[in-house]
């Protein structure tokens, strides 16, 4: 039999349990993994979102995938995946692109002001003198595809084709040309030619327009030029004013003459006409005179007389008044008749 008072452990323990360091270390475990697991949810999750891309109105999205282009996005949301399987290049189709050649534009507002670049702007003409001239380039991408990938820098490529070509067509011309009436020619043989380059390079690039902002003689001698310019511009100037009043002078005078013509035309129907109806009536009368003269001559007096008549003044005198005429006061008489009239 075990003695009641005996020892033992058990009564002794402490009231809580000792923890168990394994089950701590797997419940870290189990936390560490549901922790590297989310992680790398939300790491997944963002690199898919990375391949949302927005294209603009006026825009188009060119993808490509290990760099090789695959398809093109037109305006919209769009979703692409994500780098460094594809990536994508948006690229402005409808806006109008400016290269400056010659000088450098460094404020617009409120008031504009302009660098002048000599190196560029300088060029030698034709003629052995040199020139200053100022060239604006507009232009617009027609093929975003060979824009992206034919070419690294549209804009180098304009501005130095630009260059190079306004060079070539000033260089064919003199100063005085260049100066005065061949500026408009100068920038659309420019336009043209510089197109027929940029299509030679595939680089999906349209000219929109060529101007020649500034074109200034040496400085030297730019006081003269510009007597020279400006005399040039009053002569064509008066060209232009005695062209204007010819064109206003001429159809007027043309109109008036044919006015003329044709109210000629239909006096001499009308006379003609007149005439002839004239020659019936008296070839009628005068078949009617054959035909019983004493007759015709006592009606035609009797026409005429009563055509005459109510045009005269006249005062009738019956049979037997004897001498009274003389002693009657015809202007009187008639002018009573007048007033009886009016009343």
């Amino acid at each position: 039999m075990r003695d009641p008072f005996a020892r033992r452990d058990h009564d002794f323990e402490p009231s809580y349990r000792r923890p168990d360091w394994r089950d701590l270390q797997r419940q870290l475990n189990q936390w560490g993994n549901r922790f590297l697991w989310l992680l790398l949810l939300v790491v997944v999750t963002l690199w898919l979102a990375s391949g949302v891309y927005a294209v603009g109105p006026s825009d188009i999205g060119l993808v490509k995938q290990f760099g090789r282009y695959v398809r093109s996005s037109q305006p919209g949301l769009h979703w692409r995946l994500p780098y460094p399987i594809e990536s994508v290049v948006v690229i402005s189709r409808d806006l109008v692109r400016t290269e400056e050649i010659g000088f450098r534009t460094e404020q617009f507002a409120p008031a504009q002001s302009y660098r002048e670049i000599p190196e560029e702007a300088l060029m030698l003409t034709g003629d052995g003198n040199i020139t200053h001239a100022e060239v604006v380039v507009q232009y617009q991408i027609k093929d975003p595809e060979d824009l992206a990938f034919q070419i690294i820098s549209a804009s180098d490529l304009v501005k130095q084709t630009a260059q190079a070509v306004i060079r070539e067509r000033i260089a064919l011309r003199t100063i005085d040309q260049t100066l005065t009436t061949d500026r408009d020619i100068i920038a659309i043989e420019t336009q043209q030619e510089l197109q027929k380059l940029l299509d030679r390079y595939n680089s999906g690039i349209r000219v929109v327009n060529v101007r020649l902002q500034d074109v200034k003689p040496p400085r030297p001698v730019a006081n003269a030029f510009d007597d020279v310019n400006s005399a040039l511009q009053d002569k064509e100037r008066k060209i232009n004013d005695a062209n204007k009043y010819r064109n206003d002078i001429l159809p007027r005078a043309r109109g008036d003459a044919q006015r003329i013509l044709n109210e000629a035309e239909a006096y001499k129907q009308t006379r003609i006409l007149q005439a002839q109806g004239d020659v019936a009536r008296f070839v009628a009368v005068w078949e009617r005179y054959q035909l019983g003269k004493e007759v015709t001559e006592a009606r035609l007096y009797i026409e005429t007389m009563e055509e005459i008549f109510p045009r005269l003044q006249k005062v009738v005198l019956t049979q037997g008044t004897g001498n009274v005429l003389s002693l009657l006061s015809l202007q009187e008489l008639i002018n009573n008749k007048k007033e009886g009239e009016r009343r």
